[in-house]
């Protein structure tokens, strides 16, 4: 099965070049490495041909942001599954990606992700992220999985739609929400670090940004029926205490 990895990158010139040997370092070959830069001012184009020989497609132009970059990748996607690799994440192993295969070949199975690490600049971890397996009310209690490791089939984004510029930092969430609790799809919890994310963010970033945030993520629960969202959206942040510990 065919894997198309699509990294959005922006002025990253400090954390792509990691990123993208992550991604050629991978054990399994049969990957299709999509990256979509949205204008970058620095050295993230140069640094990124250095690698063309990897990379299956490489478009840089303007974009209406990370969704819209996202979307751009997966229209192009040959892949038969498709994830996304930020430019300031890379995998946690060279076997990440062996697993994500092994996990989707079961034709029960259409979704899976796994646990993450935040790290610092210094590479330490700071925050360990571990999910669990998806239940039938798992967003009502304010479940979410981690993004950076979320794989799942191709046809899924024509079934249940791509990614909402509507929600803001929360897009990632409302996807989730609408494949794994609207949609029921079936997923496979994988216990293990996949992907290792350095911190910062811009839903995080001030606290004005962190009630937008918590604005986008009620709009996306109510959209996706989740069962009362003002509850969930309580317990979301509380799940994250766990995560420090």
């Amino acid at each position: 099965m065919k894997i198309s990895v699509i990294t959005v990158v922006y002025n990253a010139q400090d954390t792509i070049k990691r990123c993208i040997e992550s991604v050629i370092g991978q054990n399994y070959n049969n990957i299709e490495y999509i990256i979509i830069d949205g204008g970058s001012t620095d050295n993230s184009l140069q640094i990124i041909n250095q690698y063309k020989s990897h990379i299956k497609v490489l478009i840089s132009e303007p974009d209406q942001g990370i969704y819209d970059a996202i979307n751009k990748g997966i229209r192009l996607a040959t892949g038969e599954i498709i994830g996304m690799l930020n430019a300031d994440d890379f995998f946690a192993d060279q076997e990440v990606l062996s697993a994500v295969a092994q996990a989707l070949s079961n034709s029960d199975t259409e979704i899976i992700y796994g646990n993450l690490d935040y790290i610092n600049s210094a590479g330490k971890i700071t925050r360990k992220w571990k999910s669990h397996a998806c239940g039938k009310n798992s967003f009502n209690r304010g479940f979410m999985p981690p993004h950076p490791t979320f794989y799942c089939k191709r046809y899924l984004f024509e079934k249940h739609g791509f990614y909402s510029l509507e929600y803001g930092s929360a897009g990632d969430y409302e996807l989730m929400a609408r494949f794994l609790h609207k949609g029921q799809v079936r997923s496979f919890y994988l216990n293990k670090v996949m992907v290792k994310m350095q911190v910062g963010g811009i839903s995080n970033s001030n606290l004005m940004n962190r009630f937008k945030a918590w604005s986008f993520d009620l709009k996306a629960m109510r959209k996706n029926k989740v069962f009362l969202p003002v509850l969930a959206i309580v317990l979301k942040p509380i799940r994250k205490i766990f995560q420090f510990l």
